[in-house]
């Protein structure tokens, strides 16, 4: 691999998503997206729910949605490891919209949740807002 390429390998708990070479992957962090270019220090973060962008050059080659999970920066290049992930462009919009009002609605709908519930209901609401924001934001 040229100095001036980054190894990117997006996975799942089901299977390799995407494995390639890139100048420039886009993560969604935590604390704030970052960019992983070849020859990154090392680092690993917990990813928050977002987009996953892959550049050639300046132009955006691929866009990949994750719920979450965490990202490694090493010497061989940059691991995402995603709770779940998925290409933006084969995201339904209507689909995107109709899961998140599910979701708020399972939170209004529950009665006196535990903590646990609480925060897993609202899980799935952040999880299907940035799944919508996604797709209705290409950028």
């Amino acid at each position: 691999m040229a100095e001036d390429r980054l190894a990117f390998e997006l996975v799942s708990p089901e299977r390799v998503i995407l494995a390639t070479e890139a100048e420039m992957v886009v993560v969604p962090g935590i604390e704030g997206d970052f960019g992983v270019l070849p020859l990154h220090a090392p680092v690993v973060s917990l990813l928050r729910p977002g987009v996953v962008r892959v550049y050639e050059g300046s132009d955006v080659k691929t866009r990949l949605f994750v719920a979450g999970g965490f990202a490694e920066v090493n010497e061989r290049g940059l691991t995402v490891l995603a709770e779940h992930a998925e290409a933006v462009d084969r995201i339904d919009p209507a689909e995107a919209r109709q899961r998140l009002k599910n979701a708020e609605e399972d939170l209004a709908d529950a009665k006196e949740p535990s903590e646990d519930e609480r925060r897993r209901l609202e899980r799935a609401i952040e999880i299907a807002r940035a799944r919508l924001e996604a797709v209705e934001n290409p950028t």
